[in-house]
């Protein structure tokens, strides 16, 4: 870096890989389609032997963003809020022994964080507002609470709108969800639970506002259950309603699911039917139209044999972990009518796509500034983000930067119309400097001000270039 950063990065002894934009259908050593590189660290850098689950939180006083990414021995806290130089905090340890298998989710400034084959791990609560204020990173975090109301728990699911946790895969209620009310996150109290049919792997909680209005207001899980999806009414915690449940063909392990925004259609992941049955990366889309009677939409063939993971609908577009292939971005603005399509993918395992448990485990896209993390097992933490903002650059060969890469001056030429106006951005939008020329052919820019990383360089506000400052 050939500026100082804020006071923070000063303290900070891990530095990030910066920006690597996605040109060509690569950034850096991993092929892309859409999606830039802004950072990323390692394993060793965040001092674990495998990475795992990954959530966010933006802080309401300011708008700062967090990646929260789980790790075998432990839960670590990175500030993302400059996307290139991300600073890593610390780390929450494991409550008891290391694991392969870490969730966690947010509520109310809160991370909650479980694990499964972990002994009597239970559910640590940490307050995220102590990361505002870490003098020395990265440090050891300790937990603000602690519920002991299980062991080992596969995965956690909170409703924001209600205060409630719903933790599955325990050894409670037959591996069904077992309820929390968190509304006073560091006094969590038990609330019951709910035995399925079966082992719940993950599910997803709403309130629900979809088409079926026999249902409206009420709290709705949807649990996604080895074998089958069942639908369950959990507004009284006391007494749990089934609604129905579906399966479908050539079931190897029902994984996880999300509602489509308008809670219509529910798209479900199945872990092992790639590995079983040899096929590409199978989608599963069900009609929810009417929940007491669901029904099998369509599924969606991928293009790598890659087994699929964790997936998450933001707007029109569905983000999932698809281990050794990356993250994969669908566009689910047809799935009414049986249409879902691919639209980008940044790939964090370049040696191979095959069906196997290595690669992104989950991925984050909820975050305003549109920057999505990835928690990689063998590779840690990326964070990634629209190509150049979703702004297309334009070829106009009219005009030429150069050098580019640069790192203190940079020159503008043009073969045609003068330069009369220039104006640099940065990876937020933000413009960061303007300049006014008085049409000439050829203009030098000293650039020596500029903090590492990819830049969008306007130019006569009708062309658009890239510029990568190192």
């Amino acid at each position: 870096m050939k500026k100082l950063l804020p006071l923070l990065m000063t303290f900070a002894t891990i530095a990030a890989v910066a920006q690597t934009p996605c040109i060509g259908g690569v950034a850096g050593a991993y092929a892309c389609d859409g999606y830039d590189l802004q950072s990323s660290f390692t394993l060793n850098d965040l001092n674990a032997g495998s990475g795992n689950d990954s959530w966010g939180w933006t802080d309401p006083d300011n708008g700062d963003e967090y990646a929260l990414v789980g790790l075998d021995n432990g839960t670590a806290f990175i500030n993302i809020s400059d996307p290139i130089n991300p600073v890593y905090l610390g780390k929450l340890p494991t409550q008891t022994g290391s694991s392969s298998w870490r969730d966690v989710k947010v509520y109310n400034d809160y991370a909650f964080v479980v694990s499964d084959l972990n002994g009597n791990h239970g559910m640590q609560v940490f307050d995220l507002t102590r990361l505002r204020s870490v003098a020395s990173p990265p440090q050891t975090f300790t937990n603000d609470a602690h519920y002991n109301g299980f062991g080992s728990c596969h995965n956690i699911f909170i409703n924001e709108d209600t205060g409630y946790a719903y933790a599955v895969g325990t050894s409670t209620f037959n591996g069904g969800p077992h309820f929390i009310n968190i509304q006073d996150p560091l006094n969590p109290v038990a609330a019951g639970g709910y035995a399925m049919d079966a082992y719940s792997h993950d599910a997803q909680v709403i309130t629900y506002n979809g088409p079926d209005t026999d249902y409206t207001g009420k709290e709705i899980l949807i649990g996604s259950n080895e074998n089958e999806v069942v639908i369950v009414d959990i507004t009284d915690k006391s007494n749990p309603v089934s609604i129905s449940s579906i399966s479908y063909s050539n079931v190897g392990y029902t994984h996880q699911g999300w509602f489509t925004e308008d809670s219509r259609y529910f798209i479900v992941g199945d872990e092992a039917d790639e590995q079983n049955l040899g096929i590409d990366t199978r989608t599963i889309v069900f009609d929810l139209n009417d929940l007491d009677n669901p029904q099998h939409h369509f599924d969606y063939s991928g293009t790598t044999s890659a087994i699929d993971h964790n997936g998450y609908v933001v707007g029109d577009k569905y983000y999932f972990a698809n281990y050794r292939a990356g993250i994969r971005v669908l566009d689910v603005s047809d799935i009414a009518n049986g249409n879902m399509s691919e639209i980008g993918f940044f790939d964090t395992f370049p040696n191979s796509n095959s069906a196997q448990f290595d690669g992104a485990w989950n991925v984050y896209p909820f975050f305003a500034s549109g920057n999505i993390v990835i928690s990689d097992i063998d590779r840690g933490f990326f964070l990634v983000t629209e190509s150049a903002l979703g702004i297309t650059e334009n070829e106009n060969v009219s005009f030429s930067i150069y050098p580019n890469p640069s790192n203190n001056n940079i020159t503008i030429k043009s073969t045609a119309n003068p330069i009369n106006k220039v104006a640099i951005y940065n990876v937020l939008g933000q413009r960061v400097v303007s300049y006014d020329f008085s049409e000439s052919l050829s203009e030098n820019l000293d650039i020596s001000s500029l903090n590492s990383g990819m830049y969008l360089v306007e130019i006569n506000d009708v062309t658009t270039k890239r510029l990568i400052v190192n």
